[in-house]
């Protein structure tokens, strides 16, 4: 089990947990730390533990009715060869919700979780 300052937490709502364990787990290398789907699981990859709070939670039953709707935020996952992490990820049929971008820090793609909660793929210049 982990302790609060071992980790970096970011609460996702997701619809189904274990659809969201087995995308984050199958597909982005996290592993599991707890899972009482339906409600509640946890995943972990190095420092971020991902919380994925599903309809019968308590982190999703606090938020508010206006702050429902997804925003711009998402994780920020560091890559090592995004090419090749783009063409495995098509090739498992997950969607992007971006092209690739690059600026002076490196580049990025968005991928969506089965909820939409989005997930930046970052390789950073060399």
């Amino acid at each position: 089990m982990t302790t609060p300052d071992q980790y970096a937490s970011v609460r996702y709502l997701v619809d189904d947990v274990q659809t969201a364990v087995d995308f984050y787990t199958t597909h982005l290398g996290f592993t599991v730390n707890t899972n009482a789907a339906p409600a509640f699981a946890d995943v972990l990859r190095g420092p971020l533990r991902l919380l994925l709070s599903g309809p019968t939670s308590s982190g999703a039953r606090a938020t508010p009715d206006n702050a429902a709707t997804a925003g711009r935020n998402r994780i920020h996952l560091i890559i090592d060869d995004l090419d090749a992490e783009i063409v495995r990820l098509r090739s498992a049929g997950l969607p992007f919700h971006s092209d690739v971008v690059a600026g002076p820090g490196g580049r990025q793609i968005l991928l969506a979780d089965p909820d939409s909660n989005l997930i930046e793929l970052f390789q950073p210049a060399t």
